[in-house]
């Protein structure tokens, strides 16, 4: 979502009781749109993002930036007016979406001056403007020029204008029951939502829909079907609006992605969604963006190595389905051989060049007759040996094909068992490896470099039952191999029962877990399979040292004995809950 104006309001109090008096340091443009400030404040040194382009913001931030070799020149004219100087405050223009960096900063006389970065935060046309103390232009990240149609003018020289302001009510501006005099008016059937967000300033869809949660149980909720004249919903977009300024950040997970922020606690999609309350509204805004920046990343390299795997398999399936069509052929072999015996016993009957020969099929019914083609270019002994030589071709090709199908199998196993970590990795690091691991088995071309690069060193997710046993369940092929290596002979190794999935060992120690601790474990590792959402899912375990891994088999392909079975009920909650990295 974007930052709208009842946020931004929590947010600019929070920036201006930690910024005022920090000194600025040093000053970068990582990004055609994005702007960090290096900030020596009271309690030490802070980073202040400014983006002024899509995801416009403005926070306090932890991440790191790679700079551009030579800075824009946009960057060396902030770093000419702002270097060196302090902040005085951060303020919000009145239920705008802008933030209003005020500064003391020295020009080129060494005179104090002060100056202000005002960071747009419309997402269609975010912008960073400096001006002097005046609000004169002196630059902007964006130049505008204006048009017949009004348009404002962004330009160096120019005074600065803000935005034009929306034709909305001030809700701030109007008591509670001026605004119930509006809800009564609203026509017949208009969602409460959408008639918020178009009468009054400041409220994004977000708010507006939980205030018609709030006050009807039902963000969709529609005017004449509340029956009291939507003053229930002014009621609650009154509380609402009694948070702008001093709000709680509360975050909003679809799952592990972010799907969006407010300064106020959202109820409206009930248990679909999970929300944290971040620290600061800074974290909160960090947060955000930085998982989604990496959700999109993630999204990207897991979509290109699952592309791999669906052609792999498609190549593979393709070439099993000939393999097992010529194995079916290679078994209607005895004909063949048939053939050349009773070839062989009526030689002296068979003229020469004859395309055909009708004999007694000694291998039939009693008086049966058999009609054998020929070749007429090769002489009756030819032909017998011809169908000598096709019935043991078709013999070898039973033994060689069979062989061939096994190993194709086992291949796609191995790639749907990839296919599953894939949808499964939690980090860069496990696509990674992932990657790496489909580069040993040929199936991504290496890529050449001067330097040996660097494999990812990454270790299996650890989890601790209730009991106190430690779990360890395998990210990768690679990892669970190492996994199961490293692992005490005595400790017991789980996988769901003919699903691809991780391994999972519980660790013993020299104990005998209980069977709630072997419960536990076993719902670890259904979890962490392709069974994920399923019930009843089947986990067979045994101890470590009856899993074997065949020779020159794919990573994370093993076979076990002695193994019981387990039916559990995959956890989400619960796999968080004991999840220790």
């Amino acid at each position: 979502m974007p930052l709208d104006a009842l946020c931004l309001s929590s947010l600019t109090r929070e920036l201006d009781a930690r910024l005022a008096g920090a000194a600025v340091d040093k000053l970068h443009q990582p990004a055609g749109d994005t702007v960090v400030l290096s900030l020596h404040t009271r309690e030490g040194h802070e980073k202040l993002l400014l983006c002024g382009g899509t995801g416009a913001r403005v926070h306090l931030t932890q991440g790191r930036f790679e700079n551009p070799d030579a800075p824009p020149m946009f960057c060396m004219l902030l770093r000419k007016h702002l270097a060196g100087g302090r902040i005085v405050s951060v303020t919000q223009p009145y239920l705008e979406r802008a933030v209003d960096i005020i500064f003391d900063a020295a020009d080129a006389l060494g005179d104090r001056v002060r100056r202000h970065l005002i960071v747009e935060l419309i997402s269609s046309a975010g912008n960073i403007i400096l001006t002097d103390g005046e609000g004169r232009i002196v630059d902007c990240l964006r130049r505008l020029s204006g048009d017949m149609s009004g348009r404002r003018s962004v330009l160096p020289g120019l005074f600065y204008r803000p935005p034009e302001k929306q034709d909305k009510r001030d809700p701030f501006g109007m008591a509670a029951e001026e605004k119930l005099k509006l809800a009564r008016f609203a026509p017949e059937g208009e969602e409460i939502a959408r008639w918020l967000v178009d009468t009054f300033l400041g409220l994004s869809p977000l708010i507006a829909r939980e205030a018609a949660s709030r006050a009807y149980g039902d963000a969709s909720a529609r005017f004449g079907e509340t029956r009291d004249g939507g003053e229930r919903a002014v009621r609650a977009i009154e509380d609402i609006l009694a948070q702008a300024g001093r709000g709680t950040p509360c975050l909003l997970l679809d799952g592990k992605r972010p799907r969006d922020f407010s300064f106020t606690e959202i109820g409206q999609y009930g248990g679909a969604m999970k929300i944290e309350h971040p620290e600061s509204f800074s974290a909160l805004l960090d947060a955000f963006y930085t998982r989604r920046a990496m959700a999109e990343t993630m999204r990207v390299k897991a979509q290109g190595l699952a592309r791999t795997v669906k052609n792999a398999r498609g190549r593979l399936e393709r070439k099993l389905s000939g393999q097992k069509t010529e194995l079916l052929a290679s078994l209607d072999r005895e004909e063949k051989r048939q053939c050349g015996d009773i070839l062989m016993a009526n030689l002296h009957n068979i003229p020469r060049g004859a395309s055909s020969f009708e004999a007694d099929d000694f291998y039939g019914a009693e008086g049966a007759k058999r009609i054998i083609k020929l070749d007429p270019a090769r002489s009756p002994q030819q032909n017998a040996a011809k169908y000598y030589k096709d019935f043991n071709r078709a013999k070898n090709a039973e033994k060689i094909l069979t062989e061939q199908i096994s190993a194709g199998e086992k291949e796609l196993a191995y790639l749907e068992s990839v296919a599953g970590e894939i949808e499964r990795a939690a980090s860069e690091r496990d696509l990674i490896e992932l990657r790496q691991e489909l580069e040993d088995a040929g199936y991504i071309k290496k890529q050449k470099t001067g330097k040996k690069s660097k494999r990812p060193v990454s270790r299996p997710m650890r989890f601790v039952t209730d009991s106190g046993f430690f779990v360890r369940v395998g990210r990768t092929g690679t990892q669970n191999d190492e996994l199961t290596r490293s692992s005490a002979r005595t400790d017991i190794w789980l996988h769901t029962q003919k699903i691809h999935g991780s391994h999972a060992v519980l660790s013993c120690a020299g104990q005998t877990p209980d069977d709630e601790t072997i419960r536990q474990a076993a719902r670890l590792a259904a979890y962490y399979s392709q069974a994920r959402g399923g019930a009843n899912v089947p986990v067979d375990y045994t101890l470590v040292k009856y899993v074997k891994k065949p020779a020159g088999a794919r990573p994370g392909m093993v076979i076990y004995t002695d193994q019981r079975t387990v039916y559990v009920t995959p956890d989400e909650a619960e796999a968080e809950r004991l999840k220790k990295e």
